[in-house]
């Protein structure tokens, strides 16, 4: 499946400029009427170190209310966590009511760096199957809408971001020597991942996979999927659409001025 993604997909700059502004207006927009009507929304990241995480969920919360989401940047379990059902942190981080949940790495840990790192044992990574499904099901029916991304890139391209990160004395700590050990075992993680896509893609909770080897098709595509899937969920109570094209006019100078505070290569396409 991932192999045969077309990982050449991109933006030019001046496209990723003229339709950003708008995407993110009309996020806010959805944000204000999904608070409004107590309409609850869990948006999961995962996919490999260096795809763009970190990066789509800014550009996803940078035009929205802070009050009304909650970022919850997610490692391995605490000591403490360890003693309680392995799900159970996650449900104290449930959305409240009209909420976004935006997880930067999930309970999908179980699946990806638990399992091929060997941290837990084969039954229970096997067992997580079931529990994921029933977890998200649970979500479903308590009315939660469910957006899951996968961010995908090559195993060079990974390298690539890797040294090119190790450039920057500022920057170079990012990358770990386990982020490397990581990376020699691409093809354990991609087997991990495509059996993690296939047995957990439901119609409650759909997987969308991001070809990111583009830094903005990566946005751009992550905002049209959260987007729709708001759209989707207020149905005839979504907000009539603004004029894409005067919210890019009206943005344009603040925009400018924070690309300008960006770190090199953030708004360069790969």
């Amino acid at each position: 499946m991932l192999e045969n993604l077309n990982l050449k997909r991109k933006l030019s700059g001046e496209e990723y400029n003229r339709v950003l502004p708008g995407l993110q207006l009309r996020l806010y927009d959805l944000e204000k009427v999904c608070w409004e009507l107590k309409i609850k929304s869990v948006f999961v990241f995962e996919g490999w170190d260096a795809a763009g995480k970190g990066g789509s969920i800014a550009t996803v919360t940078q035009r929205l209310d802070p009050r009304g989401f909650k970022l919850h940047n997610i490692g391995l379990p605490r000591s403490f966590e360890l003693s309680r059902p392995w799900l159970w942190r996650f449900w104290l981080r449930v959305p409240d009511q009209g909420e976004m949940a935006i997880f930067d790495q999930s309970w999908y840990m179980r699946l990806l760096l638990e399992r091929v790192e060997g941290l837990v044992p084969e039954s229970q990574w096997r067992a997580a199957f079931n529990d994921i499904l029933d977890f998200e099901r649970m979500l479903a029916d308590d009315d939660t809408t469910i957006v899951k991304f996968f961010l995908h890139i090559s195993r060079k391209e990974q390298e690539r971001r890797f040294r090119k990160i190790e450039e920057d004395p500022l920057e170079r700590w990012r990358v770990t020597k386990d982020d490397w050990a990581r990376h020699k075992k691409y093809h354990e993680y991609l087997a991990a991942t495509e059996e993690m896509l296939e047995r957990t893609e439901t119609a409650e909770g759909p997987w969308t996979i991001v070809e990111a080897n583009s830094r903005r098709w990566t946005k751009v595509k992550v905002l049209t999927t959260i987007i729709a899937a708001l759209e989707h969920r207020l149905g005839s109570k979504a907000p009539p659409r603004e004029s894409s094209e005067e919210a890019a006019a009206s943005d344009a100078d603040l925009r400018s001025a924070m690309e300008s505070l960006e770190p090199s290569g953030e708004y360069q396409d790969a």
